[in-house]
This record gives structure tokens, sequence and C-alpha cells, in this order.
């Protein structure tokens, strides 16, 4: 298999050049972004349209300090770097709905936590496009956020998602497996 040439998709330049970050300038990230960011995640598709996902945007500073020592104390130090990314955005997914029920019940997969994903790509993927960094971090304590912002256990915690203004570095070339060992026509050799 060749290479595709990225040179006429923005979207696929966006997605080479998009990474997680974990280091972050002290800027605040303007509104407007942050609400673009979330107005695609919202056009994800998901399982039967359902639309499981719900987001909690962490941007001011006394919430934000006060969710970190909750969320990245103990065990959860090594993602204490999101203390610093300017906003963190909480992703849950609703667990309510049948087809979410049945699809767990009976293929064994976790569908709102797919339509959840999809739809954080969505976001990363435009902050990447608006010129800022995010990082996926799924290593917190989920219990304690559960308890700070008092969700229910009809939600789901996905994970979260540090954004903000990276701070510029050289840059290091990501390493990625050839196509040749990831994907197959017409057969699975694994």
């Amino acid at each position: 298999m060749k290479k595709t040439e990225s040179a006429s998709s923005p979207l696929l330049k966006i997605m080479e050049r998009r990474r997680s970050v974990r280091r972050f300038l002290d800027a605040p990230v303007e509104r407007d972004k942050i609400v673009a960011c979330l107005e695609a995640a919202r056009l994800a598709p998901s399982a039967e349209n359902a639309q499981p996902w719900r987001f909690v945007v962490i941007d001011d500073p006394q919430v934000k300090d006060a969710f970190c020592r909750e969320a990245f104390g103990g065990l959860y130090g090594p993602t204490r770097f999101a203390e610093r990314a300017p906003v963190i955005v909480l992703i849950l997914s609703k667990t309510e709905f049948r087809t979410h029920r049945l699809g767990q019940r009976i293929q064994g997969i976790p569908f709102q936590l797919i339509d959840a994903g999809i739809a954080g790509e969505h976001l990363v993927l435009r902050a990447a496009e608006l010129g800022l960094g995010t990082c996926w971090i799924g290593w917190f304590n989920t219990r304690r956020t559960r308890r700070f912002f008092r969700i229910s256990k009809r939600y789901k915690i996905a994970g979260l998602i540090a954004m903000g203004t990276a701070e510029p570095r050289e840059g290091k070339e990501r390493k990625r497996k050839a196509l040749e060992e990831i994907a197959f026509f017409n057969r699975f050799q694994g």
C-alpha cells in the first residue's frame, strides 16, 4: 500500500499535525474557540443518533485548581501536567439508551464510550485547526471527579481533554506503524 497524499486534504494535514500536548503556555483560551470545539463535538455521529455525550468545561482557574487537586492526587500524579492547561473538558456519556445497553449486553461493546470517543476526537481535531493543543486523559480519579461535580450514575465518565496553547517545541516526528502492518483487504493477518 502506498502512503496517501495529504497535499490536497486540509483535514489530513490537521490530523498529521495534531499531537498530545503536555506543556501549555500560561494563556487563556478564548470562549469562542471553546464553543467552536464543542460545536464540532456536537456534530459527531452516534449509535442510533442517541447523542449521549455531555461536556463539562472547566476554565475558571479556581474551579480548575480545586478539581485538579481531586482528580490528579496520589496514584494519579503522573497526569498532573493537566493542571497547567487553561481548559479541561470532562466528557460524560449518558448510559440510559436502550441501544447502548443492548450493544453492551449482546456485542460486549460499550457503544456509549465509542460515541463519546468520536465526539471527543471531533473536539480535538477542531482545536488543532484553531491552533490549540490538546491531550486526552484517561488516568485520573473518576470517583472523586464524579463527587466533585455531583455526577449521577446515569452518566459514565469517558475521559478528560486538557486544552490550551502548546509550548513551542522542536518537531519530533511521531512514529506510526506502516499501513501494511495495520490494514488488510479481504483478509486478516494477525
